[in-house]
């Protein structure tokens, strides 16, 4: 694992954090024991854990001499360690006037992740979406903002989708309700282009998007949009984002993360195949043409 000056500090301590956690269990030490070893308060190993100081170099090298951490895996939670306490502000700092706090732990942790799994009722994914639906659906929610604010938030939607163009893109596994390929989000022409778009993306090899349609009733509806994140393709994931009406909420405890990824299986379970779900976007798309 190479250090990525760009990558999030606070995503970085947050991993090297639960993987400090893991290590102590596997030895079965309290916090208590650990911090006689480190010479300090277990509150500091709490801290530690949880992401909420940063682990210096000394800190880390006892850990891992306690632990007995040695070879790869000790040099990929090295990389850990100092991107955690690099102080070169990640790209989204420029926009800190315009994000709420939980939307830049979103995006430290989008900036990290190899895999994406995300499941939207009511509108396409933002890393999917066109500037203009993307400033569509961006204006009336913040209808008290300015239009330099607006601006910031629409460019900030449109950077991220930069993790699709990368040399190893981020994987996206994108689960949307019919809904929202027929709610007329900026009227039926940008609806139009935005599904033209969306074919288009689909046909990338990282990046797969299904459709649950009207048909598959009660057992295609959920509550609300979520995100998980993984920071390996094929392994389960380390984190989740729940939207609701009042914000994005983070969750990284093992029983949200196995509901919300048995949940997004259970709706990938009665979703159109990839095939079925472009010739659906393709249909709606020609009926816009006709309007």
């Amino acid at each position: 694992m190479a250090v990525v000056a760009s990558g999030s500090p606070l995503a970085a301590r947050r991993k090297l954090g639960a993987a400090l956690r893991l290590l102590r269990d596997q030895q079965g030490m309290t916090t208590e024991e650990v911090g006689t070893h480190l010479n300090c308060h277990n509150s500091k190993v709490s801290r530690l854990e949880l992401a909420k100081r940063a682990c210096t170099k000394k800190d880390f090298e006892a850990l891992m001499d306690l632990y007995e951490v040695q070879g790869d895996k000790r040099a990929d939670l090295r990389d850990l360690m100092i991107r955690g306490i690099q102080r070169v502000p990640p790209w989204w700092h420029t926009h800190q006037e315009v994000i709420s706090a939980s939307y830049a732990e979103f995006l430290a942790y989008e900036a990290e992740a190899a895999r994406c799994r995300e499941y939207q009722p009511l509108l396409i994914p933002a890393q999917l979406q066109t500037e203009e639906y993307a400033r569509a659906i961006t204006s009336p929610g913040f209808i008290a903002m300015g239009p330099d604010q607006v601006d910031g938030l629409v460019e900030v939607r449109l950077r991220r989708q930069e993790r699709l163009r990368e040399d190893e893109p981020l994987a996206l596994d994108a689960l949307v309700m019919e809904a929202a390929l027929r709610l007329q989000v900026g009227g039926p022409s940008v609806l139009r282009n935005q599904l033209q778009h969306v074919a288009n993306l689909a046909a990338e090899p990282h990046i797969t998007f299904r459709v649950i349609p009207y048909t598959a009733g009660a057992e295609g509806a959920s509550t609300g949009a979520f995100t998980l994140f993984g920071t390996e393709k094929d392994s389960p994931p380390d984190a989740a984002f729940v939207e609701s009406a009042e914000a994005v909420s983070f969750r990284d405890d093992p029983l949200t993360l196995r509901r919300l990824n048995r949940l997004f299986a259970n709706l990938s379970q009665v979703a159109l195949t990839e095939e079925d779900s472009y010739e659906l976007v393709k249909r709606i798309e020609g009926e816009l043409n006709h309007e």
